[in-house]
């Protein structure tokens, strides 16, 4: 009887649930999604008032937003959901007990702690110095020690699913490997074990120049090392949402990966070469040598960005094969046309592998060149990158697999399905949008961290293209459309767990029954005739090399050889 107290058997999944990790996924989750409503907020504030029509905010509210809106979107939701799909991954995956809930609760309250602490100090109106930080902007002490609280309660969570990790093999719950989704995982929390220590690194010391007992904090060196947190922070991400990637269509297609060797290895090249990307931060900055620079963004970068082409022909190659074996064998795109787009579990999912692909990818290699970096580092483009890879690879693949934990962790059938199927279609469009257009307005010149980009107070005006300014408008509409979509997820979400049929007491539907057991026992495809995925690599490529030269044509034409 002790042992039912302890765990339960999810009665479409057969998989052994220990409840003290079922509940700190729920309070990891909740607390995920309550920060997502309340930074989406704020960013759609930054949106408006980046829209020369509309101009929302004054300049201090909108750096204040612009401020909370970084923290809470780019650290505080991930992070927490990335919390959950730790201990999911750990202890779910492997049928085997939590190590030490205690220390978890401990890391959980931290971070809440941390976080709001963060967001009190930036609604107080003297911490308004961006996500980034920079010194010699200062903000409030309660700035940096939320920011440090926040980071040893997520480090501790990550020292509790290596534990986890040392249980299961212990007690035997699991044989063979731990599952690519673990495995997946396992990536993300070495990186985010990395990231949390560089973070401390640098907000220590600036934590004691805020209370005037360090005189000086060099600059350069700060940005040096605090990139190695800013930008690994994504890396923990990118980590993350590939595995949910795995997940979901193993899930809900039964999906096996083309080589589950060749995937794990994807994964090790992400530990040894993903955090090199945070070099593409500085390559205008002075101080480094420019040796350094282009081995970290041309030599060393290229094994992280196979890793990713892996994984990018992986996931649907995946697919493609499951759906083939299912008879759905007719023309190159049937196994695609047929897939199942009404669950939003598969279309979240594949959408935010399409456009984390397309459009995130291909901007970060592009970026990430040392020469085409010079015309568009510091301008508008770079968020436009970092809203492809984070809002619409990371965050719309963990909405996705949401459609997915609410019946097998909550217990609960997702209420207002139809606003469930359409959601990830809105908010994709909507950020797909905000990516292209920020992108497109930071080719022409449009700086980022500016208040009005009309310079409507400046002392020397410059007044940029027609097509700039359409852009920023349109960038508005796409911030609305995406704020929809995540209004739509929010509420989806909150009304299945609070109001949503409990699924013990009726048989879950077969468009989000979880078949989570799959995912403990993978293997590989088992075939690499695979013609329609092999089509959308051939595109990918050609989108890549085309897009890649059509900028440094444009180099050529801002810096001019004499």
């Amino acid at each position: 009887m002790a042992i039912n107290r302890i765990f339960r058997t999810c009665p479409s999944t057969g998989l052994k649930i220990h409840r003290p990790a079922e509940n700190l996924i729920k309070a990891n989750a909740v607390a995920a999604v309550v920060f997502l409503a309340v930074g989406g907020l704020f960013g759609l504030s930054v949106a408006l008032t980046r829209w020369p029509a509309v101009h929302l905010l004054p300049a201090d509210w909108f750096y204040l937003a612009l401020t909370a809106h970084g923290l809470d979107v780019l650290l505080v939701w991930i992070i927490f959901f990335e919390m959950a799909v730790l201990y999911f991954a750990s202890a779910i995956l492997l049928n085997s007990r939590l190590a030490t809930p205690r220390w978890a609760w401990t890391g959980f309250w931290m971070m809440l702690v941390g976080a709001l602490i963060v967001n009190a100090a930036v609604l107080a109106g003297n911490s308004s110095v961006m996500f980034t930080s920079y010194v010699p902007m200062k903000a409030s002490p309660w700035f940096y020690l939320g920011f440090l609280l926040f980071a040893v309660g997520a480090l501790i969570g990550c020292f509790v699913f290596f534990g986890t990790l040392v249980v299961a093999k212990d007690e035997k719950t699991y044989e063979g490997s731990i599952p690519l989704v673990t495995f997946g995982a396992l990536t993300a929390a070495i990186i985010a074990v990395f990231t949390i220590a560089s973070g401390a690194v640098i907000l220590i010391p600036t934590l004691l120049w805020s209370l005037d007992i360090v005189s000086h904090i060099d600059t350069l060196m700060y940005r040096t090392v605090w990139w190695a947190m800013g930008h690994s922070s994504q890396q923990i991400n990118v980590s993350a949402h590939v595995a949910v990637w795995y997940a979901i269509a193993a899930i809900v297609l039964g999906a096996k990966p083309l080589s589950e060797k060749v995937s794990r290895g994807a994964f090790l090249l992400y530990i040894l070469f993903l955090q090199l990307a945070s070099a593409h931060h500085l390559l205008v900055d002075p101080g480094i040598s420019s040796t350094w620079k282009i081995f970290n963004t041309s030599y060393a970068i290229y094994l992280a960005v196979l890793a990713s082409m892996i994984h990018g022909m992986s996931v649907p190659g995946a697919i493609e094969a499951a759906q083939r074996k299912r008879g759905l064998t007719n023309g190159i795109f049937e196994w695609l046309r047929k897939a199942p787009w009404g669950n939003p579990a598969f279309s979240g999912m594949f959408m935010s592998l399409i456009l984390f692909g397309f459009l995130g990818g291909i901007s970060g290699v592009v970026m990430g060149t040392e020469q085409l970096n010079l015309i568009m580092h510091n301008t508008l483009y770079v968020p436009g990158h970092f809203h492809a890879t984070v809002v619409a690879g990371t965050t719309l693949a963990f909405m996705a697999i949401t459609y997915l934990l609410v019946p097998l962790i909550f217990q609960r059938e997702l209420v207002l399905k139809s606003w469930a199927k359409l959601q990830p279609y809105v908010f994709a469009i909507g950020v797909a949008g905000i990516s292209l257009f920020m992108m497109g307005a930071g080719t022409l010149g449009v700086p980022r961290r500016v208040w009005d980009i009309q310079g409507a107070d400046a002392l020397l005006s410059y007044d940029y293209p027609a097509a700039a300014y359409l852009m920023m408008g349109l960038n508005g509409m796409s911030a609305i459309l995406a704020a929809l979509g995540g209004v739509m997820y929010v509420v989806v979400v909150v009304g299945s767990i609070l109001f949503g049929e409990r699924t013990a007491e009726k048989e879950p539907e077969a468009s989000v029954a979880p078949k989570a057991s799959v995912v403990g026992h993978y293997g590989s495809a088992g075939t690499l005739k695979l013609p329609g995925t092999a089509v959308l690599v051939s595109i990918f490529f050609t989108a890549f090399v085309l897009y890649y030269f059509v900028n440094w044509k444009y180099l050529s034409e801002v810096w001019p050889l004499r």
